[in-house]
């Protein structure tokens, strides 16, 4: 982003990108919420104080690694656990309960959000097998032939808590990245029995995530037409 503020501090239409996120999970009624933080994580942990519980991150090791550091904090929960990024702040109250509808399905582990992308460049594509998930496979891991699949990670899931855990634990940086992949996990839940399942993203706008000004801006563009689309109806 170019800038001394976290990422997830910057603002979007005047609300930082994590408020969004957190706002968007509390109308879906998820309200204990822990939120990972590294970089500058004081600023955020000032931003949302009292609101949310917080983990620190101390070296960034990939997404795996920061979903390991919230272990202890749910150590005595026997639930499903939503995985939201800070950075994604359009995925609606709606989604997240589709999600949870969906592990609560007999035999289900793991459900992860999918958007269908007609440039999926540097998305982890959704891999099935006979119709069932089967993997997640990396851009910089990807073939020539897997790297046509439109079908992509949204980077947000939900999980039962004991798989994922148990599953973080298995998992190891041999990739191209050399970081703990999350959804390495979602391998030990096949393993384990239970199925993974994939909701996919009517508009994939709302998956989107933020790593530059540019799509910051864009998505601000995004919002404020929409908005001016229902003012007008």
């Amino acid at each position: 982003m170019q800038s001394e503020l976290p990422k997830v501090l910057h603002p979007l239409c005047g609300k930082p990108l994590i408020e969004h996120v957190v706002e968007n999970l509390n109308a879906a009624g998820i309200n204990d919420i822990l939120v990972v933080v590294g970089y500058k994580g004081d600023d955020v942990i000032q931003q949302l104080n009292g609101r949310v519980n917080f983990v620190w991150q101390h070296e960034q090791l990939g997404t795996g690694h920061a979903v390991m550091q919230a272990e202890s904090y749910f150590k005595d929960y026997q639930g499903d656990i939503v995985v939201a990024c800070g950075d994604v702040p359009l995925i609606k109250p709606e989604t997240f309960k589709a999600l949870v509808s969906e592990i609560e399905k007999p035999d289900c582990g793991a459900v992860v959000l999918t958007m269908v992308q007609d440039n999926p460049t540097g998305y982890g594509r959704i891999i099935y097998d006979s119709g069932s998930f089967s993997r997640i496979v990396e851009e910089k891991d990807a073939t020539d032939e897997q790297k046509k699949i439109t079908e992509v990670n949204s980077g947000t899931y939900i999980f039962n808590s004991r798989l994922l855990f148990e599953g973080l634990k298995k998992i190891d940086t041999n990739n191209a990245q050399r970081e703990y992949y999350l959804p390495d996990a979602l391998n030990f839940v096949l393993q384990s029995g239970y199925a993974v399942k994939t909701v996919v993203l009517k508009n994939p706008v709302e998956g989107r995530g933020i790593n530059t000004r540019d799509e910051l801006i864009s998505l601000e563009k995004y919002v404020a037409k929409k908005t001016e689309d229902k003012s007008d109806e």
